[in-house]
């Protein structure tokens, strides 16, 4: 059996997810109105982050079921 590498991709659009998370849960508590302009209204901007983050998250998921599809397949 061979050792299981995560695809960059996954890594990559999973970090960005947690950063979007993060910065979206922080715009809904109200800690990033002073940060910019945008994020007075904190409830809109946080809420579009989540969802944002959530796109990330699928987005890095695709290309890890491929990969265990095609390891599951033996290529």
């Amino acid at each position: 059996m061979k050792p299981h590498h995560w695809p960059w991709t996954f890594l990559a659009f999973t970090a960005l997810g947690i950063v979007a998370t993060l910065v979206g849960v922080a715009a809904l508590a109200g800690l990033m109105a002073g940060v910019h302009p945008i994020f007075n209204d904190g409830t809109a901007a946080g809420l579009a982050l989540i969802v944002t983050a959530i796109a990330l998250f699928l987005t890095g998921a695709f290309p890890l079921v491929l990969r265990r599809l095609a390891e599951r397949e033996g290529a």
